[in-house]
């Protein structure tokens, strides 16, 4: 019993030492990142009012497009890729648990049932007992003390392994919600130019049997017919050619929201929304709301506790190992005293010649930690470049927009004057088609400006993060 008593003192203290040892290699500070005091573009640009002062997480609400709500709320539900990413959290949440797992001692049992012989020329033969059975229900421990801090390591780099796949999640998220979008911004942009095109071509009709009427009163040429022909037609081709860019978002929205494009329809509709006022705050916030961002700084703290591991290797390993149970020629004796046994032991165990590896080892996990240290600098530049400009091409789209606006009311009148005078004889049929072909331009240029501005401000929400904050990242 003493030496039991002995065995399990032994146990404990290597126990406590092996879970409170030194922790060998770097600790993590997050590296420094470029920044700005603010963003250059914000100038000019339509301020949020202080209710609004931060985007929220369903931003597309602030849209107020019942349809794009209906087709966002999906996207969690239903979208493919987003599950994806979700089962690779799934996974690097259960890593934790895993390396978790080895910091205490592993517990096996088993139960064992033998009939055994001996040779009768065997130089441990006994008369009489050459054969006989043997029962044994062994218990064994097994754990390795991690006095040098590998295993806690490899539990802190797992939980930023995790932490940096939520925040993927968050990403892929977000990336899925800002395309669903643009492409519902661009199908009703496509709605808006059929419009257009639909009502010009009414209007050419028109045009065209008021030439074929001047033509057969002897006022017109057979040249202005065959030019308000081929105006005509070539504006019904345009119109039709619009539907193919729309079935093709119509059928990227129905990937998007987890339907077959088979039987998923938008009905046209023209929209008078304009982009709503985003709160855009300061360059150095942005580090904790973009998502990609926080992922990137997550796996630096990976990287760095990987460097801590591989420069364990340099030091000895110990193992503590423990066999007890008992074992009896009968089972009805197995729980007397009589048929306990046990044994402990304690190993350790060291590399003295290795050629360079782990010198290789360190230098290769101190390369792969400098490695996301300069990616994760790349992704904050690259997210400071995404919002300037998004902000210049709202602040520009803005501007160009009115200016376009006063090109179309222009254009109509000058289309209104042209037609006018073509029917008081004054000027000839190709005036009028000039200026029908500026009028429809014009307009056609004024919707495709406010599909842009609607895209811009998506691009620029998601660049801001869209509503996402690094406090939402879960702790383990």
């Amino acid at each position: 019993m003493r030496a039991a008593s002995q065995a399990w003192l032994l146990t404990s203290l290597l126990a406590s030492v092996g879970l409170t040892g030194c922790m060998i290699g770097p600790n993590y500070k997050r590296p420094s990142a470029p920044t700005a005091p603010a963003f250059k573009e914000v100038a000019g640009w339509q301020p949020a009012q202080p209710a609004d002062s931060q985007i929220r997480s369903n931003w597309w609400k602030a849209y107020h497009d019942p349809d794009l709500d209906a087709y966002e709320a999906q996207v969690d539900v239903s979208n493919q890729n987003l599950k994806l990413a979700v089962t690779e959290f799934t996974q690097a949440r259960a890593t934790i648990q895993i390396n978790r797992a080895n910091l205490f001692p592993f517990l096996g049992a088993g139960v064992g049932v033998m009939r055994q012989r001996f040779s009768y020329n065997s130089a441990t033969y006994f008369p009489g007992m050459n054969q006989y059975n043997s029962f044994n229900l062994p218990l064994e421990v097994s754990w390795e003390p991690d006095f040098w801090g590998r295993v806690r390591r490899s539990v802190i780099q797992a939980k930023a392994n995790a932490q940096a796949s939520a925040a993927d999640v968050q990403n892929v998220r977000l990336s899925l919600q800002a395309e669903l979008a643009t492409d519902y911004f661009q199908l009703r942009g496509l709605d808006a130019q059929k419009q257009i095109l639909d009502r010009t071509v009414t209007a050419f009709q028109k045009s065209m049997q008021l030439t074929q009427n001047r033509y057969q009163g002897g006022l017109n040429s057979q040249l202005d017919v065959a030019q308000a022909r081929t105006l005509l037609e070539t504006t019904q081709a345009e119109d039709q050619d619009v539907g193919v860019a729309r079935a093709q978002y119509e059928h990227a929205i129905a990937v998007l929201v987890g339907q077959p494009a088979s039987s998923f329809t938008i009905a046209p509709r023209v929209l008078a929304t304009v982009p709503p006022p985003i709160p855009v705050g300061l360059p150095s916030q942005l580090l904790e709301r973009r998502p990609d961002i926080a992922s990137a700084e997550r796996a630096m703290a990976a990287a760095n506790e990987q460097i801590g591991i591989a420069r364990t290797a340099y030091y000895p390993t110990f193992a503590l190992t423990g066999l007890g149970g008992f074992e009896s020629g009968h089972p009805g004796n197995w729980f007397t005293g009589p048929s306990s046994f046990w044994s402990a032991g304690l190993s350790a165990s060291d590399t003295l010649v290795d050629w360079g590896q782990r010198h290789a080892v360190d230098v290769q996990a101190q390369a792969a930690y400098d490695g996301t240290v300069a990616a994760y600098r790349q992704t904050v530049l690259t997210a400071y470049r995404e919002v300037e400009d998004n902000l210049a091409a709202l602040r520009i789209l803005r501007d160009e927009s009115a200016t376009q606006r006063e090109a179309v009311v222009a254009a109509q009148k000058q289309q209104e004057i042209a037609t006018s005078r073509y029917k008081g004889g004054i000027d000839n049929y190709l005036n009028v088609i000039t200026a029908q072909s500026i009028e429809l331009s014009n307009e056609q240029t004024a919707a495709q400006i406010w599909t842009r501005q609607m895209t811009a401000s998506v691009l620029l929400i998601e660049a801001l993060g869209g509503g996402w904050d690094a406090k939402q990242l879960p702790k383990f």
